[in-house]
């Protein structure tokens, strides 16, 4: 196997300048950089992490907790970004399996004892106290849909409001007014923005919000099935519902189809997420996409700007959302629902 003074004595360089080009310092032409990372390639030298990590003062791997179920297909998504941005990072990645629950257990602890240069977490209350922790100490943090900062502390979201705007927007063009909103809770920045958008959506239409017609659950099929029975149980059904998450959505229609019902010919139903999910269900599924896999990407991204300078200042970073058009959404069939 290959040592370091292999490869500085077949490039003809010191073995200082083979470090400088592994650990990725300035002040190395670029003749010799090339020359050196030619060589290493050649002769299949493997630099030594640990040793790397004492160089820069790092671990080179980054933590990543979640308090969802890994078969929740947002999740999936979201680490198959996180692993794109990490491949040519030099980072690699720890699942850090949390104790929330635990009245003992310290998080900061977890993260220091694993030696993780950061971390991304998903899925966390805001009053979480592990979370108050976290953002207390200097361990830089990216955190997924939660309205939280620190001074080493950023998180990154998706255009809520402006996402389920555009959904209204789609069924009251397709002649929808009686719209329901089936929604995950509304105590986080998340929910809440995404009510506004449905209740300003609708009153930008000119259309009234009916209570009965807004239905809290949690983002899961079975929540979104639950409220969907509750909805078909009033005297006057809605012809359209919004729901907050692809799995609601899907567990929506699954009750309207064992109701004899169809969509989207008799109830219209558009998700939020744009996950796989959306594109392999039958009917296929309108859907708001938020660029799961960006937010993963783009949370690493900053997060490791944050690990490799400490002067460096988060801010809020905000992903793009759009409404994807597919079979789940029709015009208004019964003119009498108007």
């Amino acid at each position: 196997m290959a040592s370091i003074h292999d490869v500085a004595k077949e490039a003809g360089v010191s073995v200082a300048t083979v470090s400088k080009v592994i650990n990725n310092y300035p002040d190395v032409s670029d003749k010799t950089r090339k020359k050196v990372s030619q060589t290493i390639k050649k002769l299949k030298y493997h630099p030594n992490v640990a040793a790397r990590g004492l160089v820069k003062g790092r671990s080179w791997t980054v933590g990543v907790f979640v308090t969802t179920s890994f078969t929740n297909p947002f999740v999936t998504e979201l680490l198959e970004g996180i692993k794109t941005a990490l491949q040519n990072s030099g980072y690699d990645l720890l699942h850090l399996s949390t104790r929330f629950d635990d009245p003992t257990y310290s998080f900061v602890e977890h993260c220091l004892s694993r030696n993780v240069d950061g971390v991304v977490g998903f899925g966390i209350d805001r009053n979480d106290p592990h979370l108050e922790e976290l953002l207390d100490s200097d361990i830089p943090t990216m955190l997924v849909d939660s309205d939280i900062q620190g001074r080493r502390a950023a998180y990154i979201t998706t255009e809520n409001k402006t996402g389920i705007m555009q959904a209204v927007a789609h069924l009251a063009e397709l002649g929808h007014s009686r719209i329901s909103f089936v929604s995950g809770e509304l105590d986080n920045a998340v929910g809440q923005l995404r009510h506004e958008g449905y209740v300003e959506g609708m009153k930008s239409h000119k259309l009234s919000v009916n209570p009965a017609y807004v239905k809290i659950s949690d983002y899961s099929m079975e929540g979104g099935a639950q409220a969907m029975t509750e909805l078909l149980e009033l005297e006057e059904r809605p012809t359209a519902v919004v729901c907050t998450s692809d799995m609601m959505a899907i567990g929506a229609i699954n009750v309207i189809h064992r109701s004899g019902l169809s969509v989207p010919e008799d109830i219209s139903v558009i998700g939020f997420d744009n996950t796989y999910y959306s594109e392999i269900f039958s009917p296929a599924l309108t859907t708001v996409n938020q660029n799961i896999r960006s937010i993963g990407s783009h949370a690493i991204e900053t997060l490791i700007a944050m690990i490799e300078n400490a002067d460096f200042t988060p801010s809020v970073v905000t992903e793009p959302s759009n409404l994807v058009v597919r079979c789940t959404t029709a015009q208004l069939r019964d003119k009498s629902a108007l």
